[in-house]
């Protein structure tokens, strides 16, 4: 039977059929866009990134496919727990505070990505897979003008030209051209526009890490019996040299990895093969029957950076690190462990006239925050509605084009500073981090913290490394130690004196003044949809309220109320960001989130 080519022209094309392009197709199709996607891999193919956060089912919701998600039987994940110091408890974030069916899953990538991908071809997208774009061919290339998508900057970059075709090759040789009107490309870590034609990705120099991990089964399980069962765990390495991450999954097996930066994971694979005998995992968790097999240079020192992880240690308990091919699917010879870089880098524009950058192919971040989805789907939905946008006549195809890579670069530049404070606090030091960040992405993604960090009169109009490590230090409240129990307790604390406790969390409702003036209590004080407040109101707030309490308790009433105010940094990605999207204004803009009439709108305009 031969195999379907693609066709000679479509609307829209879209390179890569992971979730950032399977969900930008997806959105397209269900607009009634004609849509042709192309991915070079055979599905289902394995991937790594199993952890996703709440704002998933949002994403999902939009196009349908939450109830496909919800049914497949991944594992249901109500929070995460982290551990930073090896002499204090873990914290943990509880995603169900804010109702029952706010939990995210841990997945089995082959098989969510597979899903999404046959999700986008039930919607009407003609998927190709095995097919690989090798060139993209552009309208008046190489032309002297000047244009870009910053030129209202005052910022001009060589024009490319607008791209109108694209070059393929088939997994059986064949070969072929396919002419479009707009390009999305979603081609991962190998991002085609940005690395062979704009040439503008630029790697975060504080975040060049690798990462090193493998499946073990028969593990223990975090929170067994608890709310809290089947979080996924992470911890700071107890040499503060990095991170590693315990992930359960719903085919009896765990995703267990361990990051640290290049240099210190040379210096500890030189230590590792000096050592004399084979690396055992210490305690219960002893591993005698790899000492007996013939295991991989790189599955012993993945062992030995184990060592450095005693919660993960604990976790896996009795657990086996399993023979899983490079592919994921097939079984090796002897215990397998897998590595790969997990540099963070970003791009200065992510899109252009008649084009889109979307997910990996545009930007990456450290997965210690497990956003990496998240960001995917965000560029996703933002590509889909600008390029309807730019369809529609709801603006110009510039103005549709800026709105894009300016929201992308918001929600990147967001968790890259969550992402940097928790190293920060995972390293015990500062690092300059302003050339990573970007004084333009920070004022962009972050306006409304600058002057709660430090003030109006203190802000100048400059960003500078101090005040970037002043945002780090607000931000790593995130990841304090508390636990529901003790938001519960400090809840019950702070309303002592009323007549009555406020509506629980997961009762939404009109964000109040917030003043922290008086001793009244604010009903939202606990809520991390409020508005963002100044920790040095908080201070005075807490002292006046507990005037009578211990030490102690006064202690964890700050710690509480520190965590949730630093979560409202990151809620609009986290939470609910099709709310936020359409609130959001960025150039003057809001997206226009119904279904059939995805697009954008001035901000104040009814819709």
């Amino acid at each position: 039977m031969p195999v379907p080519e693609p066709p000679k022209r479509t609307q829209i094309l879209v390179i890569g059929g992971g979730p950032a392009g399977s969900y930008a197709a997806a959105t397209l199709a269900r607009e009634g866009f004609d849509v042709v996607l192309l991915e070079m891999a055979k599905f289902p193919r394995y991937h790594i990134g199993e952890s996703l956060i709440p704002s998933v089912r949002h994403f999902l919701r939009f196009i349908d496919a939450e109830d496909k998600i919800a049914a497949h039987g991944f594992v249901r994940k109500p929070g995460s727990a982290i551990k930073f110091n090896q002499y204090m408890r873990e914290g943990y974030t509880d995603f169900v505070a804010l109702g029952a069916d706010n939990n995210a899953w841990n997945v089995v990538r082959a098989e969510f990505d597979q899903l999404l991908l046959q999700h986008a071809a039930s919607s009407g997208v003609r998927v190709f897979e095995q097919t690989r774009v090798v060139s993209i061919e552009f309208l008046n290339a190489g032309l002297d003008a000047k244009i870009s998508v910053d030129a209202a900057e005052g910022v001009e970059k060589p024009r490319l030209g607008r791209p109108t075709a694209a070059q393929y090759e088939t997994v059986l040789g064949g070969k072929g051209e396919i002419a479009f009107d707009f390009l999305v490309d979603a081609s991962g870590r190998a991002g085609l526009m940005s690395t062979k034609y704009l040439k503008n990705r630029k790697f975060n120099e504080s975040l060049r890490n690798v990462a090193v991990w493998g499946y073990w089964r028969s593990t223990g399980m975090y929170g067994a019996g608890t709310p809290r069962e089947n979080a996924p765990w992470f911890e700071a390495l107890s040499d503060e040299s990095g991170w590693a991450w315990f992930i359960p999954l719903h085919n009896n097996t765990a995703s267990v990895g361990v990051v640290m930066h290049q240099k210190q994971l040379g210096i500890r694979s030189r230590a590792s093969s000096l050592a004399s005998a084979v690396p055992q995992m210490t305690g219960h968790a002893r591993r005698p029957s790899l000492s007996s097999q013939t295991s991989s240079t790189l599955a012993d020192r993945y062992l030995s950076f184990l060592e450095l992880a005693p919660g993960v240690v604990d976790l896996i308990g009795d657990g086996e690190l399993m023979k899983v091919c490079e592919d994921g699917l097939n079984e090796a010879e002897v215990p397998f462990a897998r590595s790969a870089s997990d540099y963070s880098y970003s791009a200065d524009t992510y899109a252009g006239e008649g084009w889109r950058i979307i997910g990996d192919a545009g930007a990456f971040i450290d997965p210690f925050f497990s956003s990496g989805i998240h960001i995917g789907l965000t560029g996703a939905l933002t590509a889909a509605a600008t390029i309807a946008a730019s369809i529609r006549g709801d603006c110009t195809e510039l103005q549709a084009a800026r709105w894009h890579s300016n929201r992308v670069a918001i929600s990147y530049t967001r968790f890259l500073v969550v992402v940097l404070s928790a190293y920060k606090q995972i390293h015990s030091q500062s690092t300059n981090v302003l050339a990573d960040i970007g004084e333009d992405n920070f004022d962009k993604a972050f306006m409304f913290l600058r002057p709660v960090i430090q003030g109006a009169a203190e802000m100048g109009t400059r960003l500078s490394e101090h005040e970037v490590q002043r945002a780090l230090d607000f931000c790593v409240h995130l990841f304090d130690p508390t636990t529901p129990e003790q938001h519960e307790m400090v809840r019950r604390s702070l309303y002592s004196f009323d007549d009555s406790l406020p509506e629980d969390q997961s009762s939404p409702h009109e964000a109040s003044n917030l003043g922290l003036d008086t001793d009244a209590c604010p009903l939202d004080i606990l809520d991390v949809r409020a508005p963002l407040l100044d920790p040095v109101k908080i201070e005075k707030f807490v002292s006046r309220r507990l005037r009578s309490h211990s030490h102690k308790s006064e202690s964890e009433v700050r710690m509480v109320l520190d965590k949730v105010n630093a979560r409202r940094i990151i809620h609009s990605e986290h939470g609910d960001v099709l709310n936020s999207l359409e609130e959001e204004k960025v150039d003057g803009y809001v997206m226009r989130l119904q279904k059939g009439k995805l697009g954008l709108q001035k901000d104040g305009q009814v819709s």
